[in-house]
């Protein structure tokens, strides 16, 4: 003996349940696509500051041996001056670890 369904009532379970299906793809294409663009802004801002960075290497570059060799002492001085401070602030701890004890 076949079993009796309700043919509406399966029918409109089945629509129902794509219907909630569509819904969530609808939802997930729709935070795929605002990721993409997030993604997007940032790729574009990366690229900007790559080429940023390939000008500045390139403009220095074509400097003079003179205006590179001044540009390196700066750099070195301000690296001296960033380690002499390092040291005073390690010492410091090391004398503050000494008379605590």
């Amino acid at each position: 003996m076949a079993k009796k369904t309700n043919k509406p009532l399966v029918i409109a379970s089945i629509v129902a349940g794509v219907g909630a299906i569509a819904l969530g793809l609808s939802k997930a294409f729709k935070d795929m696509k605002e990721s993409a663009k997030a993604q997007h802004e940032v790729d574009k801002a990366n690229f900007g500051a790559v080429k940023a960075e390939s000008k500045a290497q390139w403009e220095e570059a074509k400097m003079s041996p003179k205006a590179r060799q001044e540009k390196m002492q700066k750099e070195r001085d301000e690296q001296i001056a960033a380690a002499k401070e390092r040291t005073a602030a390690a010492n410091e701890r090391i004398e503050n670890a000494k008379n605590s004890k």
